[in-house]
């Protein structure tokens, strides 16, 4: 009876740390911030500027020049236009 009782626990610990990184970055061969970001459409993403600055939002558009956000965090109600050459970094939250 102990025994059953670890093995559920365990197994109820990889099926919950599972779920917890189920929407993690996977890069493959050939990928781009472009595409990466293409892929995480819809989805709330930190983007790292070359000046150092950084913008939390929703994605909504990416074109090979811009990415349009949308719910800035901080700046309810607005939308920001990014040019895509100044993007250095994509940063999502893997951990609720």
């Amino acid at each position: 009876m102990k025994h059953l009782v670890y093995v559920l626990l365990f197994l109820s610990v990889v099926g919950l740390s599972s779920n917890v990184f189920a929407d993690g970055l996977v890069l493959k061969q050939g990928d781009t911030i472009q595409k990466i970001l293409e892929d995480r459409k819809g989805k709330q993403v930190t983007l790292r500027l070359s000046d150092g600055g950084e913008l939390t939002g929703r994605i909504l558009a990416v074109t090979k020049e811009l990415v349009l956000l949308s719910e800035l965090a901080g700046r309810d109600y607005f939308q920001g236009t990014i040019d895509s050459s100044k993007i250095t970094a994509v940063i999502i939250r893997t951990k609720e």
